[in-house]
């Protein structure tokens, strides 16, 4: 499986990279202690135990310890009015907090 992006997410994060010009793709990851939740970051560098995806034209960037949590997880981007987010879709979550935000697999 992978990490993917929607066609909207993909043209978002490439919007960004052309006017960035130092981060070559975006670094998906899981973080939290009792919960799990995600963090998008840009990424610099590809470390060794990274895992890439291509996704319409952008790089993923997944660590191996994140990917366990986070693969075949889908990231959409939307803007509704003023508001704008990252969603994610993933297919191995069992549960989620009351606002979305974290979640266990």
């Amino acid at each position: 499986m992978a990490v993917t992006l929607t066609e909207s997410a993909a043209k978002h994060v490439r919007d960004y990279l052309v006017q960035n010009g130092q981060a070559i793709g975006l670094r998906v990851r899981k973080t939290g202690c009792s919960g799990l939740a995600y963090t998008l970051d840009f990424a610099e560098t590809i470390g060794e135990t990274d895992q890439v995806f291509e996704s319409h034209g952008v790089a993923v960037v997944v660590d191996a310890r994140s990917l366990d949590f986070i693969d075949g997880t889908e990231v959409n981007y939307s803007r509704d009015g003023i508001n704008e987010a990252f969603r994610f879709r993933n297919p191995r979550v069992k549960s989620e907090c009351g606002c979305g935000e974290s979640f266990s697999v």
